[in-house]
């Protein structure tokens, strides 16, 4: 069933404007989530939970006192943001939203499929995109661990909504790429709730204040060209850290890797796990600046575990290979050629090669 969103007054009506290819519970979502602009971020998206109350991302929002809604029909109003204490990538935004559904939360189940609803940069307007699934079930006694899918997710549906086939929420798009993405669950959204107020100004300012600083220090890092001065990555490192976002985090430990800051970086990516542990994307990034940084051993238990997640992962398995030839580890070359041979043949012979006649111990290399 296609439909599209129009405001007429202060009603959201329906149209047959676009086709979205998704069960009609997960279209009918689309009226639930709107485009958003901040300072800090120009698009991203949100879900409305309430009459007059949307759910975003904070590293959307940073310290942001205001973010402008784009309604459907062009129209954009203001809303406020909801000081907030919530140490978790949420935050409240309080808007005089025209007539709409409010969508059902819920905390989903194994093995059902899952879609995210967000704004769409390049058709201009909210979409419902094709399904995927949970990788790993949610890290148990970690407050701030996320859901990670393969539900697809691209820029701008950051804020946006993670939903099972009846259409109900079971999490806010928060980040991803190589086809693996984050969000945070639901049920967070009540403890955001519970932890919003104006009385939480100040420590919602220095969280945002965080997030800011992080934002800036990544964007400088990353563009410069040539050696990044020390000074400069440990103000990133600290920033970052302080933000406790794990997506700011894992940029920050991926830049230190390049710059050959290997023990930082590690540090920052086991920070980042134990926030938490079933981070796949983040564990993958931990294992490639261990393996740069030629620190073979530390890479084998992260390796075993990522194995049975995302099996045919081509990065991992050239890691898999080099790391288990450098160890010794037979049963580990034995369970990856088998892997290799399954899910990518054409990289067999080489891997082969690489265990015949590689070399014994790994070069201490760099990310460039």
């Amino acid at each position: 069933m296609g439909l599209a969103l129009a405001v007429t007054g202060s009603t959201i009506v329906v149209s047959a404007k676009e086709v979205c290819k998704a069960p009609e519970a997960v279209c009918e979502v689309r009226q639930s989530v709107f485009q958003i602009s901040t300072s800090f971020v120009p698009y991203g998206s949100a879900v409305r939970i309430a009459t007059d109350l949307l759910v975003t991302n904070r590293h959307l929002v940073a310290d942001a006192a205001t973010a402008k809604v784009h309604l459907p029909g062009g129209e954009v109003i203001e809303g406020s943001v909801v000081p907030t204490s919530y140490r978790g990538d949420l935050v409240l935004v309080r808007a005089p939203l025209p007539d709409g559904p409010i969508v059902t939360l819920s905390r989903g189940e194994a093995g059902q499929k899952l879609f995210s609803v967000g704004y769409d940069l390049s058709r201009k307007t909210v979409n419902a995109y094709a399904p995927g699934v949970l990788l790993v079930p949610r890290a148990p006694g970690k407050p701030f661990a996320r859901l990670h899918h393969t539900a697809y997710t691209q820029p701008g549906n950051s804020g946006g909504a993670l939903v099972d086939a009846k259409g109900e929420l079971v999490g806010i798009a928060a980040s991803g790429g190589e086809d693996r993405f984050e969000a945070v669950p639901a049920d967070q959204i009540e403890i955001l709730k519970a932890e919003s107020s104006e009385n939480h100004a100040d420590v919602s300012a220095k969280i945002g204040g965080a997030y800011r600083l992080c934002r800036a220090a990544l964007d400088k890092t990353s563009m410069m060209r040539g050696p990044v001065p020390d000074l400069l990555l440990s103000e990133m490192e600290s920033d970052c850290q302080e933000s406790e976002n794990r997506q700011f985090m894992d940029l920050a430990g991926q830049l230190l890797g390049r710059a050959r800051k290997f023990d930082q970086s590690i540090k920052l990516f086991g920070t980042s796990l134990a926030r938490d542990p079933n981070a796949v994307n983040t564990r993958l990034s931990l294992v490639a600046t261990l393996h740069y940084a030629g620190r073979a051993s530390e890479e084998l238990p992260h390796i075993r575990w990522l194995l049975k997640v995302i099996p045919s992962e081509p990065l991992l398995l050239r890691y898999a290979v080099q790391a288990a030839k450098w160890n010794g580890d037979q049963a580990l070359i034995k369970d990856v050629i088998e892997l290799i041979e399954t899910h990518d043949p054409r990289q067999l012979q080489a891997a082969k090669n690489f265990i015949e006649r590689g070399p014994s111990s790994p070069p201490r290399g760099s990310f460039q």
